[in-house]
């Protein structure tokens, strides 16, 4: 072991390999900025220039990209509100809010320490792991890998809010849109409408994007200022890496989270940042301010996504099972460049293993360093006027949606959920409670199916169900006793204000009772649908409809009936005051400019359309002159397209592009 240890050390040292690895790491850094697009993509641009590679050089040139994405995505992120991939959709919820006020440089260095650390973290405990991970994820089934799905619904509790049943019932309605399509045990469509888009099912890309990042665009636009009144962003720094170390211990804690889910096949980084995210909430007792700027909300999701990067080498290594998609692509570099997955990477071929393990702890030092580096400057764009940074920000949204399955849908569907993620926004329906719903749905009837094929009910009883089950039983009786002492706080607040001075009576019931009644009608024709289905294709569907039917029908009941006070009762128009503004502009307004450009996408295609979106924008929003306007489009546009060319991307074309034969770049 040690012989092989320190071959792998003479080898990730060299000067070569590191030139490589830096390529990587410079090329992983470009991608993860951009949102939507992730380690799937960057992997993929990078596999052709492999043919002919010395094979460990080429393996510095993966590993560089695969270790530095999950920390560059943090960007985004942080400073626009946008999930820059699956694994940073929870570093949204506080890293957004410190930039609004004013704390960006902090979040992101603190985002970044901890990205570091968890990355030196697993490749740490990996070094030893990698000898016994073969008995223990052969462990692992079907029943455990459902359970562990349980885990993760589990923290919807933590993330519910105020009004647990509207937090359940947002879950629930991610859990219905993401059983959208086959039924994995049948092959019967389910909830299509005969759309052959929807057949394959809605994308987490375009979820994730939609009911995340457009509502906060909106948002920042109708307040028609930057996202961060401070100019001064330099000096958080410093105060990023001592909130790191003051909360080193839930750094640990949220590592090890990652390294275990990060190993076991079907799971990936769509999981584990949520389930970290849901551990700091249950387990923090000084002062928790989630969800409003708590720099704990940084920290634990952004230690855990690093450190599963390493444990998704695992069973990808081992057993040629990738954990996610970008590990899928990182397997087919492998075998393009002549290595074979199996046990021989834990007997012959260890020194290779170990390489890939160290290769990756030296790949997150070079890219946390460099991102650690940069991030006071990038931290300045949360001052600039929002209406500046709106349409590039809009065209990056629309392009990363695209290529998720490179249909128009695509960028339909991004402005339904975005529709409805301003609604769930508006009236207070927890959105990450919705995305958990979404990711976990398609692996629990997965896993729920084979475990009861495989074991039958008999699976409850297995020693790994019974663990997981305990865990998740403690994680309900964190977020029950949280959530008690959050609302009791809570009313004892509500209490002395109305002393001091009297609330904002709401007197319009009529938007978030017609909300609630859609609710309550879409899980009604999910029950509907399920019937349609034979049993196994239906059955899930059904009784995930059926629960949470009830619970919006509660939700809805509370609002005919209970004083406006109460926690159920929420309309962000009027809690903001745009309801008594006369010069507000619309939460509608926006999205009529997105349902234009989205139409326009239709009829004249991409180019075409979103350059004239750009100008307008610039020229209407904005107040920029013609030619300004004209010079900052031609800019972002030729940008745009050197990327799509770079990368070998489409974009969406026309009904005009498909009739007339047009010059390139309209085509």
């Amino acid at each position: 072991m040690f012989n092989e240890l320190f071959a792998a050390l003479e080898t990730i040292l060299s000067v070569q390999h590191i030139t490589f690895m830096l390529g990587g790491v410079l090329l992983g850094l470009a991608i993860g900025i951009f949102p939507g697009l992730g380690g799937i993509a960057g992997l993929s641009l990078l596999l052709p220039f492999l043919y002919g590679m010395d094979p460990i050089s080429a393996l510095a040139m993966l590993i560089g990209l695969v270790a530095v994405i999950p920390t560059s995505d943090t960007f985004t992120s942080v400073l626009m509100g946008i999930p820059g991939s699956s694994g940073s959709q929870a570093t949204v919820l506080d890293g957004f809010p410190m930039a609004k006020k004013g704390e960006a440089a902090r979040a992101l260095s603190a985002a970044f320490t901890s990205s570091l650390f968890g990355g030196l973290f697993g490749a740490v405990i990996l070094t030893g792991f990698v000898l016994i991970a073969r008995p223990v994820i052969l462990a692992f089934g079907s029943g455990e890998l459902f359970m562990l799905t349980l885990l993760g619904l589990s923290m919807v509790g933590a993330l519910a809010g105020k009004s647990l049943v509207k937090g359940l019932s947002a879950c629930g309605m991610g859990v219905l849109l993401g059983s959208v399509g086959s039924a994995p045990a049948t092959g019967e469509y389910r909830m299509t409408f005969d759309n052959f888009y929807l057949m394959d099912g809605i994308p987490l890309v375009v979820v994730g994007l939609g009911i995340f990042a457009l509502p906060e665009i909106i948002d920042l636009l109708r307040q028609n200022k930057p996202i961060a009144n401070a100019s001064k962003l330099g000096k958080g720094w410093s105060a990023g890496v001592r909130d790191f170390l003051e909360n080193k211990w839930l750094a640990v804690r949220c590592s090890v989270i990652g390294c275990i889910v990060g190993a076991l096949p079907g799971l990936g980084g769509s999981v584990v940042d949520w389930i970290a995210y849901g551990h700091a909430v249950q387990t923090t007792k000084k002062d928790p301010e989630f969800g409003k700027g708590d720099v704990r909300g940084v920290i634990a999701p952004e230690s855990s996504n690093n450190a599963k990067e390493g444990g998704g080498l695992v069973p990808t290594l081992l057993f040629g099972i990738p954990g996610s998609g970008s590990m899928a692509v990182f397997l087919g570099g492998m075998v393009l460049v002549g290595l074979e997955p199996g046990p021989a990477m834990v007997s012959t071929d260890l020194d290779i293993t170990y390489t890939i393990v160290w290769s990756l702890a030296l790949a997150n030092v070079f890219g946390a360093g460099a991102c650690m580096l940069i991030s006071p400057w990038v931290a300045r764009l949360t001052t600039v006027r929002y209406t500046l940074l709106a349409p590039f920000m809009v065209m990056v949204i629309c392009f990363a949606a695209f290529q998720a399955t490179r249909d128009l849908g695509d960028l339909v569907t991004l402005l339904s959920i975005g529709t409805l993620g301003v609604l769930m926004k508006r009236f207070d329906w927890p959105r990450p409670a919705f995305l958990i719903g979404f990711v976990l749905a398609n692996g629990m009837e997965t896993y729920l199916y084979q475990a009861v094929q495989f074991d039958g009910a008999a699976f409850l009883l297995r020693p790994g169900v019974m663990i997981i089950g305990a865990l998740t039983v403690f994680s309900l009786f964190f977020m029950w006793r949280q959530s008690a002492k959050k609302n009791k706080q809570s009313e004892a607040q509500d209490a002395s204000i109305e002393t001091v001075q009297p609330s904002v009576r709401i007197s319009n019931r009529k938007p978030q009772v017609i909300f609630a009644a859609l609710v309550n009608i879409a899980f009604m024709y999910g029950i509907y649908d399920g019937y349609q289905q034979s049993f196994l294709g239906g059955v899930f569907t059904i009784i995930i409809a059926s629960i949470m039917w009830v619970l919006s029908s509660v939700v809805l009941f509370q609002l005919l009936t209970k004083p406006e006070g109460d926690a159920v009762y929420f309309d962000n128009e009027y809690e903001q005051g745009y309801a008594f503004d006369t010069n507000s502009i619309s939460m509608m307004h926006y999205l009529y400019w997105l349902g234009a450009l989205i139409l326009g996408c239709y009829f004249v295609g991409y180019v075409i359309s979103i350059s004239v979106f750009f100008c307008l924008f610039l020229m209407s929003k904005a107040g920029l002159s013609l030619i300004r306007s004209a010079s900052v489009t031609v800019a972002a546009t030729g940008f745009l397209l050197g990327l799509t060319h770079l990368m070998v991307l489409d974009l969406p074309i026309g009904l005009l592009q498909e009739t007339v034969d047009l010059p390139w770049p309209i085509r």
